[in-house]
């Protein structure tokens, strides 16, 4: 089981790197259960689902998804959405923070094109308190977010990013990054065993460590995980520790483990929801796919009903 399950992982994240998919998924909408995971393909549509979560005491980020950008024009596009979801969060009166990649604003192509973009973003955020998460992408992309947030923090302090429990560097990023609100992940992209732990308990032990290592140093924490025994985990250590709950916040993705998302508000904690919306949502899909057979098998038992 454990081989098929690693054959279907690794398969889907090939999957999710496929350019020639992606530009086809674009053209199917979403389809095939991808709807379960994706808010919508517009501002508005996304919108209508924050407002639906928060009515049920949920905090939500919203993320205007994408994979590949080619050149300037569609970076600049990539910042423009993002400055339009951040208006559109205003105007409705949603709680709702912003995540974005830095690949979307154009990384890859150009350095400053890519700053620029964020200072737009930042900008605009700032104008409406307001805050920006930078997810963090595949491990040759780290070093370059790492550096590009700490520049931007001399002018905002308004923006923190993502860190991976799978990649050995963490622990040392977790000490340089004190007092910077993280939001903790296990890691979802394909890395070498080079740079990354390859079995799941390092994972879940390396991510235990970091958790409490970022909350005993006073940082504000988000830890972004469906695992009960993470959430258990954290809720134990704040209680050992007289950590307020102001201090950290849990965070799901939209569309997984729903019932739990509300419970875990009903109990007080703050329960922030990862809502992706767009139409180049192909990888992000995928990426779902290969982390969870459940996933899969609600894709599958999808098609076969439509």
């Amino acid at each position: 089981m454990a081989i098929m399950e690693a054959t279907m992982k690794n398969f889907f994240l090939f999957l999710s790197q496929s350019k020639s998919m992606n530009q086809a998924a674009k053209k199917w909408g979403l389809r095939f259960g991808a709807s379960r995971f994706i808010a919508g393909e517009t501002i508005q549509e996304a919108m209508q689902k924050v407002q639906n979560l928060n009515k049920q005491g949920l905090l939500c980020t919203l993320d205007h998804i994408g994979e590949f950008v080619f050149s300037r024009e569609e970076a600049i596009e990539s910042a423009d959405y993002c400055v339009k979801t951040l208006d559109a969060i205003h105007q409705m009166g949603a709680v709702s923070n912003l995540s974005l990649k830095l690949t979307q604003l154009g990384l890859d192509i150009d350095v400053e094109l890519c700053r620029q973009n964020m200072r737009r973003i930042l900008d605009t955020a700032k104008k409406y308190g307001n805050f920006v998460r930078i997810d963090m992408e595949d491990y040759g992309h780290c070093q370059q977010t790492l550096d590009l947030l700490a520049e931007l923090r001399h002018d905002y302090d308004n923006v923190g990013t993502v860190i991976q429990a799978y990649l050995y560097r963490t622990e040392k990023d977790i000490e340089d990054l004190k007092g910077v609100s993280l939001r903790l992940v296990k890691g979802a992209y394909k890395e070498s065993p080079e740079v990354a732990y390859p079995e799941k308990k390092d994972v879940d032990e390396n991510y235990k460590k970091i958790i409490k290592m970022h909350l005993l140093n006073g940082s504000y924490t988000a830890i972004a995980s469906h695992d009960d025994e993470i959430i258990e985990y954290t809720k134990r250590l704040a209680d050992e520790y007289s950590i307020p709950r102001e201090q950290f916040e849990f965070q799901m993705l939209y569309g997984i483990r729903t019932q739990s998302q509300i419970e875990l508000a009903q109990q007080g904690y703050k329960m922030r929801v990862y809502v992706p919306y767009g139409n180049d949502w192909y990888g992000y899909f995928m990426r779902r796919l290969a982390e969870r057979p459940a996933n899969v098998a609600f894709v599958l038992k999808g098609m076969v009903t439509k």
